[in-house]
């Protein structure tokens, strides 16, 4: 994986270790129930809500025609200025929903990614803003919204393979995560926040912990 440097925002951290979030692979889904049929397609919502305090709030829509799924987001209050990862997450063996604070194993009073996989799953999905949207860009901090004055307006057309793992997200086993936040309110990403991330102890953990989560339904 190319490594990418984060804005200075994050201090010139090198992304060096980005297979640990985006080398999570989709699994296949066996889901018999039909989806909700909508007159030109399938429609899906979200409602996002704040993780580890972030404050943070919004919505998601997404509108399933074919193999191709448009993606609108509004998010308010996220940390200002700074880079959000964002990804479209599924998972077979997952619960398919948000985490909660029964996911915080080390008991430190914060949800970090890995915690929050049994929930949320693996990464499908990566919802940059331009090029690839493949788990491989699942830290492509220079492809994903800077959020100015903490909001997000977020508007991309993303594409599937069909089968199961498409049929899944249309029966609303997609779960949306943002990721970024300012632990500390020092308007940057650093290391007195929280500590390392677990996914890479040379990245500050306030980069990848999740700030919203919400299901399609």
């Amino acid at each position: 994986m190319q490594h990418r440097k984060l804005y200075a925002a994050l201090g010139g951290v090198v992304l060096a270790g980005t297979t640990a979030v985006a080398g999570f692979q989709a699994s296949s889904a066996t889901e018999s129930e039909k989806p909700a049929a909508a007159p030109g397609g399938v429609h899906l919502k979200a409602d996002l809500d704040s993780l580890n305090d972030s404050g943070a709030d919004g919505h998601v829509h997404a509108e399933i025609k074919g193999r191709k799924a448009h993606v609108r987001i509004n998010a308010h209050g996220l940390a200002k200025n700074l880079p959000h990862a964002q990804h479209l997450h599924f998972g077979k063996e997952a619960r398919n929903e948000c985490p909660s604070v029964f996911d915080d194993a080390n008991n430190d009073h914060r949800l970090n990614v890995a915690e929050g996989v049994p929930a949320y799953g693996p990464i499908l999905k990566s919802l940059t803003t331009k090029g690839d949207t493949s788990p491989k860009s699942g830290l492509a901090v220079d492809r994903f919204p800077t959020t100015p004055k903490g909001v997000e307006k977020y508007s991309r057309t993303i594409n599937f393979a069909p089968g199961a793992v498409l049929k899944a997200i249309k029966n609303g086993k997609g779960v949306v995560v943002i990721h970024g936040v300012d632990h500390n309110g020092n308007g940057k990403y650093d290391f007195d926040g929280a500590g390392a991330s677990e996914l890479d102890p040379s990245l500050p953990a306030e980069a990848t912990d999740p700030a919203l989560c919400g299901v399609l339904r």
